[in-house]
């Protein structure tokens, strides 16, 4: 099936394989992707709005060219490598209990999103706001609290240390 410069409204895609598939110029409105294979999907002026993927793999993508007018998705126990959300406004989006390895956050309103029981190996967050946020449970998060605001930001302990790593100094019990 062709997927570029498509609309889809209200579909439930469930246990599709659509790696190397084009999503280019096409709109997905209240869309749900379960246990769905994204890898490497071209997403150049996609537009996502009300969109949650489930128990999906995603590797490779480039969210930074999707379509940011009113972009809206969720994500819930997935699987997220080697991704870019760079420079998007992503306020109130849900990463819950997902793996988010090598991934990039450069410049990403991140206000009040929820990163709970996720992983984030090797994630990097530069210049974001990331105030409001969860961090509950969440580990692997390495990022700088002087590159990011982190006001009124939520994190356990004892991941939380791993804020003081930017500061270069030696903890000790």
């Amino acid at each position: 099936m062709e997927y570029s410069n498509k609309e889809f409204s209200s579909e439930n895609f469930k246990n599709i394989n659509f790696t190397d598939q084009s999503f280019e110029d096409s709109k997905f409105v209240d869309c749900t992707f379960e246990n769905c294979n994204l890898s490497n999907v071209k997403l150049g002026n996609t537009a996502f709005r009300s969109v949650l993927f489930e128990s999906c793999k995603i590797v490779g993508l480039n969210f930074s060219k999707v379509n940011p007018l009113l972009l809206g998705f969720n994500f819930k126990n997935s699987k997220i490598v080697v991704s870019n959300f760079s420079d998007l406004d992503l306020k109130n989006t849900s990463f819950e209990g997902c793996e988010i390895f090598d991934c990039e956050f450069f410049h990403t309103n991140l206000v009040n999103c929820n990163f709970e029981n996720c992983n984030l190996k090797n994630t990097q967050f530069q210049k974001c706001n990331l105030s409001f946020s969860s961090f509950k449970n969440a580990k692997n998060y390495i990022f700088s609290p002087l590159e990011n605001n982190i006001k009124k930001a939520t994190f356990s302990i004892p991941e939380v240390v791993s804020l003081l790593n930017c500061f270069n100094i030696k903890l000790e019990n």
